[in-house]
């Protein structure tokens, strides 16, 4: 059973910073893009970067980019997201995701964890 869990999310400052964590269990993923979307309240979940399990290529939002990072342990199995500088606006649920396309879209993704809760207080 494929099983993605989250973790490191709280609540932080403006400015401050904030590292998730995403291990992956229950297959391979070597073949697979790993992605980060993020829900607010009221909006639609939309995507925040994503990386290819195996090649280590990266791509994020316009919103986040330069701020946040993307990264992933081949020996841990788990997937990262470093988030600096982060705003009020990147108050969210965020949730990892994988799937075998390079995509922005959501729909592209076949597995999803739970989601772990980002609060950026001003």
């Amino acid at each position: 059973q494929v099983q993605l869990v989250e973790s490191g999310g709280g609540l932080v400052q403006a400015g401050g910073s904030l590292r998730l964590s995403c291990a992956a269990s229950g297959r391979t993923f070597s073949s697979y893009v790993m992605g980060w979307f993020r829900q607010a309240p009221g909006k639609q979940r939309e995507f925040v970067a994503r990386i290819w399990w195996s090649g280590g290529s990266t791509y994020y939002a316009d919103s986040v980019k330069g701020r946040f990072t993307i990264s992933r342990d081949n020996a841990k199995n788990t997937v990262y997201l470093q988030m600096n500088s982060l705003k009020p606006e990147d108050t969210a649920v965020y949730y990892c995701a994988a799937g075998p396309l390079r995509s922005r879209s959501s729909s592209q993704y076949d597995y999803w964890g739970q989601g772990t809760q980002v609060t950026v207080s001003s």
